[in-house]
């Protein structure tokens, strides 16, 4: 698994706090402990299911928002890191897992098609993904990162690190729902 994980998520490295990247790396080893997914569907399985025939992939999608986000708070650090403080692991960790619950919320049908699972339709994946990151002990400041990335989170005061992930995530997705509207 590890070397699967270090395939999907050569990112991983860019959190410099080793015992963080173990927890984020050991949340997506328990996700794919109880999903029906494997690492290879990651790279095949559309990011959304909101987005019909969504032309991207679940990896493609989390990869770029990764980016998107480090991009984003490196860039906000140097013109405002003197007034607005950002740990940077803290925003790399939460966008790596923000999707983390996806892996119990999507399933692939006999069809061969992703759909939502039957845990899914109950618990959407920021709530499945913070069961899972803080089974693995990763810190309240990642998981409030993950519950709060979706439209959950505009229920709550976001931290400076989950509006960047927030941001990065829909920059990657709002895209796609508009071209559905053309």
């Amino acid at each position: 698994m590890q070397d699967a994980l270090a395939r999907l998520w050569p990112e991983l490295q860019w959190i410099c706090d080793s015992d963080l990247r173990q927890k984020v790396a050991q949340t997506w080893t328990r996700a794919f402990t109880l999903s029906p997914l494997t690492p290879a569907d990651l790279e095949e399985i559309p990011f959304t299911l909101l987005v019909p025939n969504c032309p991207t992939t679940f990896i493609e999608h989390k990869r770029c928002v990764v980016h998107i986000a480090r991009k984003s708070a490196e860039a906000m650090k140097e013109f405002m890191g003197n007034t607005l403080p950002i740990d940077m692991d803290t925003v790399i960790a939460g966008a790596i897992l923000a999707d983390v619950g996806k892996l119990l919320e999507y399933e692939k049908g006999s069809d061969g098609k992703t759909r939502q699972s039957k845990r899914g339709e109950f618990l959407r994946h920021p709530f499945t993904g913070v069961a899972l990151a803080m089974e693995c002990g990763v810190p309240a400041a990642v998981c409030h990162i993950i519950a709060a990335h979706a439209g959950e989170g505009d229920l709550v005061r976001r931290s400076t690190e989950a509006i960047i992930v927030h941001h990065a995530d829909f920059m990657a997705y709002l895209p796609y729902k508009n071209l559905e509207k053309k």
